[in-house]
């Protein structure tokens, strides 16, 4: 297992309120992947929306735009609604359509979005971002997702 997984499973074990593993779960996250900015968000399926439970390095006018991000919608969006990983080499220049148009206020260039799975289901998104332009490996794909499932059931509703 890697050391940020180790972390992780630390931080889980702790028994610390949910609010506080994610935080420090996002923040070694961008620690390992060398990134500026963060998203945790937990699907609410029954109104088909994601709603932010974490966050490191975003603008504070962007915090309102991804509070609530509806399924389809935006890079996290897509991800919850393809249940699987969305990856941006630069968000600046990309015209793929996939991220929102206040998305580059972020100044976020690569940026992996990972689905967080429980039991097979889809309980959230986790996402990173750098500054620069970063194309991300499978290995750091994988990592992510590995790093998904771990927190995925702290995310989770119950």
């Amino acid at each position: 297992m890697s050391p940020l997984l180790d972390q992780l499973e630390g931080l889980i074990k702790t028994g610390r309120p949910r609010e506080s593993v994610l935080a420090q779960a996002l923040v070694a996250v961008l620690a390992d992947f060398h990134s500026e900015t963060g998203t945790i968000h937990r699907l609410d399926a029954q109104n088909q929306v994601l709603k932010l439970v974490a966050q490191q390095g975003l603008p504070p006018q962007l915090l309102e735009v991804v509070g609530t991000i509806p399924v389809g919608k935006g890079i996290a969006g897509q991800v919850a609604a393809q249940n699987r990983p969305v990856t941006l080499c630069n968000l600046q220049t990309d015209t793929s359509g996939v991220a929102r148009p206040g998305a580059r206020q972020t100044g976020v260039g690569g940026a992996l979005c990972v689905p967080m799975r429980r039991d097979g289901k889809l309980v959230g998104t986790l996402g990173v971002g750098t500054r620069r332009e970063y194309e991300y490996t499978a290995e750091e794909t994988a990592r992510l997702e590995e790093a998904g499932r771990l927190l995925a059931p702290v995310c989770a509703f119950d």
